[in-house]
């Protein structure tokens, strides 16, 4: 059993729990992720481990609720008890002094980067960070963002805080400015391929990670595979970061348009920003 210490609602949809895990802290690393189960008879998920605390033993992670057992997840509070984690899983993020790296970050997938951001300055790169959410309401973690970071640069969609753009465009300022050695980009589909569209303009190597189409965790089900490079892979155990440049994005978001306006209206954000638009 593995007890909640902390519950903090970030958003109308989205919540942080930090809780025991004191063999998985032990060992986790940036990039990686766990699986839970709430109670015996509960579905299986993968989340991301957003933050670790090896002296305290605690994991930490952010997730939506999106479904019925996020949903189910977001009813429990501090004192609660999540009957099952196992991990660290995944690859873990290859960490060395690149020389000037940005990280970026949208909406939920601020979490996941963060760990990554904070060892990339631990090995001794120069780090320039963007986050950015459609808006104010969504946007969290700028204080632990601006701390492993030289500079933060913090964008929504309607302006209601930062700048009105979205997170190609400052990215495409970082790059034009030159000696960016490494990106690394972590939120919706459609943000990392544009961020890729973006930086392959300017030859700069991008990391993503897939870690948001996840099932099953363990290879079996097969929901999270995804074209890199010509070749079938499978996000939970290959992954979840690749080579942007390798990742066939347009297969990857035609199997999830379960939401096609929504799709549509951030193709269409991304597409204008992309041509120089604001």
């Amino acid at each position: 059993m593995f007890k909640i210490l902390k519950k903090q609602e970030l958003s109308e949809f989205v919540t942080l729990f930090e809780f025991e895990a004191k063999d998985i802290a032990k060992k986790a690393e940036a990039g990686n992720f766990f699986i839970l189960k709430i109670h015996e008879e509960g579905e299986r998920i993968p989340l991301t481990i957003a933050d670790f605390d090896r002296e305290k033993g605690t994991l930490t992670t952010v997730f939506q609720k999106v479904g019925k057992t996020t949903e189910h997840l977001g009813t429990l509070n501090e004192g609660d008890f999540i009957s099952d984690v196992i991990g660290p899983l995944g690859v873990s993020s290859h960490i060395e002094n690149f020389g000037k790296v940005v990280c970026v970050g949208g909406g939920v997938g601020i979490a996941p980067v963060y760990p990554i951001t904070r060892a990339l300055k631990e090995a001794g790169n120069k780090v320039l960070s963007i986050i950015g959410a459609r808006n104010k309401d969504l946007l969290f973690w700028e204080d632990k963002m601006r701390d492993v970071s030289d500079e933060l640069v913090i964008t929504t969609d309607d302006g209601s805080y930062g700048r009105k753009a979205v997170v190609t465009v400052p990215l495409e300022e970082f790059l034009k400015g030159g000696d960016i050695d490494m990106v690394i980009a972590i939120g919706p589909a459609i943000m990392m391929k544009f961020v890729c569209k973006t930086t392959e303009k300017y030859n700069v190597k991008t990391v993503v990670s897939l870690n948001s189409i996840m099932i099953d965790g363990t290879g079996m089900c097969g929901g999270c595979r995804v074209e890199v490079g010509g070749e079938t892979k499978f996000c939970c155990v290959d992954g979840p970061e690749f080579d942007g440049a390798d990742v066939n994005f347009d297969l990857l978001m035609e199997r999830q348009r379960m939401y096609p306006d929504e799709e549509k209206a951030a193709m269409e954000r991304y597409t204008e920003a992309i041509k120089g638009g604001k």
